[in-house]
């Protein structure tokens, strides 16, 4: 029996690549039973390919935000996301994708990730492994393993309804997968299930931004400070050489200063913590 699945895509200005994805998941050997393709404002064409599709499949639907005259980064995407959700109506559904509009891949893509489900009844959450097309050069994007990438996120229902849904706040692409962990779910990264991203990750907000947001993103989600301030360490000898640390660091401190309230959960943070000192004391964590 095939899966049931349905896809959600937050796109905001991707006239240049979003084409690609709409073909990549039209050609799926898999095809979905709803795709809600979410335009978020977008100043560009975006808004009429995907009108255009959506005549022509009935499958696809269209959704349109009013342009709120920025890109929010973080919680935006999870806005734009849940206006998808809220207007599905497929209902018997056994897995929920979290989509990005920049992405292209093999018309086997999902029949091979759901093949990763059967394997493993305690995955609830997994995707596959991005490159990055850069001057068409492929560069792997490397993340713990736990780790999925928020461009391509697929939940089992089951695991979806014991998380209860995504959080709506910066840093929720670690905080989803977490707590799946925390509730007895494996999580993890298909690495031998390509994507291929079309657009660096945070080349919208610029190189520094990105980093102080994914620093800013990992305060709010509770991470321990002498974690933190060791991945920093780490990081400075990696590319972008110094600049990913000192974003990090600048990302993580400013939530501090700012009194910025962390993620209302807890046990959760509890266990990041712990988790984290698991790996700094060279024991089994979900961060390997």
């Amino acid at each position: 029996m095939k899966e049931r699945y349905v896809i959600i895509t937050p796109v905001r200005d991707e006239e240049e690549y979003i084409e690609k994805t709409i073909i990549s998941v039209i050609k799926q050997t898999i095809i979905p039973v709803e795709w809600v393709i979410v335009n978020d404002g977008s100043t560009d064409g975006t808004g009429i390919l995907i009108d255009k599709y959506a005549k022509e499949y009935p499958w696809i639907q269209a959704i349109h935000r009013q342009n709120r005259g920025y890109r929010k980064a973080g919680g935006g995407v999870i806005e734009a996301f849940y206006d998808g959700y809220n207007v599905l109506r497929s209902q018997d559904w056994n897995f929920i994708v979290k989509l990005d509009g920049d992405l292209f891949f093999d018309p086997n893509y999902f029949e091979h990730c759901f093949q990763q489900f059967r394997n493993n009844h305690k995955l609830g959450l997994g995707g596959g492994i991005i490159y990055n097309v850069i001057d068409s050069r492929l560069r792997l994007e490397e993340n713990p393993l736990f780790h999925v990438r928020g461009a391509t996120k697929i939940y089992k229902k089951e695991c979806w309804d014991s998380i209860g849904g995504l959080f709506q706040l910066t840093g929720w692409d670690t905080l989803d997968e977490v707590k799946a962990n925390m509730c007895g779910w494996d999580t993890g990264t298909f690495e031998n299930i390509p994507l291929y991203q079309l657009k660096p990750t945070g080349a919208a907000d610029g190189m520094w931004q990105n980093w102080v947001k994914n620093g800013y993103a990992n305060y709010i989600s509770g991470y321990h400070p002498l974690f933190m301030m060791l991945k920093c360490v780490k990081r400075i000898l990696q590319r972008p050489y110094v600049i990913a640390s000192a974003g990090l660091f600048f990302g993580f401190i400013s939530g501090y200063m700012k009194h910025i309230p962390i993620v209302d959960d807890k046990y959760l943070i509890k266990y990041i913590r712990k988790q984290q000192i698991r790996k700094l004391l060279l024991r089994p964590s979900i961060w390997y």
